[in-house]
């Protein structure tokens, strides 16, 4: 870089001798291209030279580097927040291994009235797990829901996991997607081992599960 620097200077000089007589050229007596200087009577002299040309080069190309190196940094820590925000939001099924009995809105001599959830039937004490994150508010036994798990989102969504064998947190707990709270089982009134989803959006009537699950990109 330094060397084409001086190439175009000494070729700049060059020029300006060559048109010395024109009297709107520049005075060739004014400046010096061998030591690549210049003076101007109104001006302080300036010397560019070669090693400074390559220190200024070097210290650019490291503050370059530094920039993206940085930049860098922010963008990873970006994508990691946001990662972070995806997962915590997300949803998941709440058991495996499991097939859908009875459905939101159904009749039957088996309830008092409509059914109020999603049924996933499967082996009794088959792990179950959290949908989404959120805080335990409430853990015990419940009547005709049996253990009954409530496990209130951010949103103030509930979540309750009905039917349970075995409760797998306690009041007050947080969780993530995924995180086994407690296992199937057959208490309550039931005529076999399943889980009883609810959704009921900031702690009021129920909805439909298998609905608000498609919502949240997961297919029972």
């Amino acid at each position: 870089m330094a060397g084409a620097f001086a190439l175009i200077l000494a070729a700049f000089g060059s020029a300006v001798v060559g048109n010395a007589t024109d009297a709107n050229s520049l005075k060739a007596d004014r400046y010096q291209t061998v030591n690549q200087t210049y003076t101007r009577a109104d001006e302080p002299s300036a010397d560019v030279s070669r090693s400074f040309d390559r220190a200024a080069f070097s210290k650019q190309a490291t503050a370059q580097a530094q920039q993206k190196i940085a930049a860098n940094e922010q963008l990873t820590a970006a994508v990691g927040k946001e990662a972070k925000k995806i997962e915590l939001n997300k949803w998941v099924l709440p058991v495996t291994g499991y097939h859908l009995t009875a459905r939101f809105g159904q009749r039957s001599g088996l309830w008092s009235t409509v059914h109020t959830g999603l049924d996933f039937a499967g082996p009794s004490g088959s792990t179950i797990v959290s949908v989404a994150a959120g805080t335990v508010v409430s853990t015990g036994y419940e009547g005709a829901y049996g253990n009954r798990t409530i496990i209130q989102l951010n949103d103030g969504t509930e979540i309750w996991y009905c039917h349970q064998s075995q409760f797998g947190v306690k009041v007050g707990e947080q969780v993530t997607p995924g995180q086994p709270i407690g296992f199937t089982g057959s208490t309550g009134n039931v005529t076999g081992p399943h889980l009883h989803l609810e959704v009921h959006p900031a702690g009021g009537a129920p909805v439909d599960p298998y609905g608000e699950l498609i919502k949240h990109d997961v297919t029972p």
